[in-house]
């Protein structure tokens, strides 16, 4: 059975943004990167354990998208029982570790 992905206020907010600021709405290549990293977090209904947990908190766990210097990581936690994954927060990889009352 497939996990239903729910994306935090916080990671819709962080989706947004990013559109926002690769001009995805004005070029074919940032929409493709932009599709791809939706598509990315959507994929984690199947097998989301498989990504590693996070350095910061190891009750969640982390996507790493993209490729060198534009790597960005979906955090995101899982529920096994309800079946669910919580995306809470996508940022770029070469920011500094958040603090855990920031996620959770």
């Amino acid at each position: 059975m497939a996990y239903l992905v729910n994306f935090t206020a916080r990671a819709a907010r962080d989706l947004s943004l990013l559109y926002d600021a690769i001009h995805a709405g004005s070029f074919r290549a940032a929409l493709q990167w932009y599709n791809g990293l939706k598509e990315a977090d959507l994929s984690l209904e199947h097998q989301p354990n498989r990504c590693p947990q996070t350095p910061e908190n190891p009750r969640l766990r982390h996507l790493l998208y993209g490729h060198k210097p534009h790597v960005y990581r979906v955090i995101y936690r899982v529920a096994v029982k309800s079946k669910h994954v919580d995306v809470l927060h996508i940022r770029h990889a070469a920011r500094r570790p958040f603090k855990r009352p920031e996620a959770l």
